[in-house]
């Protein structure tokens, strides 16, 4: 089993950032993805970004793009989201996902942490 934790998350004023980590654990580490998904009170989870572990090769959502950058540190098993330029819009509970392999779809999820934007 692989454990995955995030942290960081807050509140903070629209305009403001904070940088969410995702710290994995567990089983020897080998993913082929890692991501974020960010589920707002009432509303369906969504994609937010993702980072393939092997490559470092991104894709963000397009209400992100521009604002948000995934990265990753492989000698700590970590993901980062650094979110800059906050909106109202992106308050929701922040989750890390990792896909065990390129069929898996995201088969790890970690607890979630919760991100709030104050307009």
């Amino acid at each position: 089993q692989m454990q995955l934790v995030e942290s960081g998350g807050g509140l903070v004023q629209t305009g403001g950032s904070l940088r969410l980590t995702c710290a994995a654990s567990g089983r020897t580490f080998s993913s082929y993805a890692m991501g974020w998904f960010r589920q707002a009170p009432g509303k369906g989870r969504d994609f937010v970004a993702s980072i393939r572990w092997s490559s470092g090769g991104t894709s963000y959502a397009s209400s992100v793009e521009g604002r948000f950058t995934i990265s990753r540190e492989s000698t700590k098993n970590t993901v980062y989201l650094q979110m800059d330029n906050l909106k109202p819009e992106d308050t929701a509970v922040y989750l890390c996902a990792a896909a065990s392999g390129p069929r898996s779809g995201y088969d790890y999820w970690g607890q979630g942490t919760q991100v709030t934007v104050s307009s």
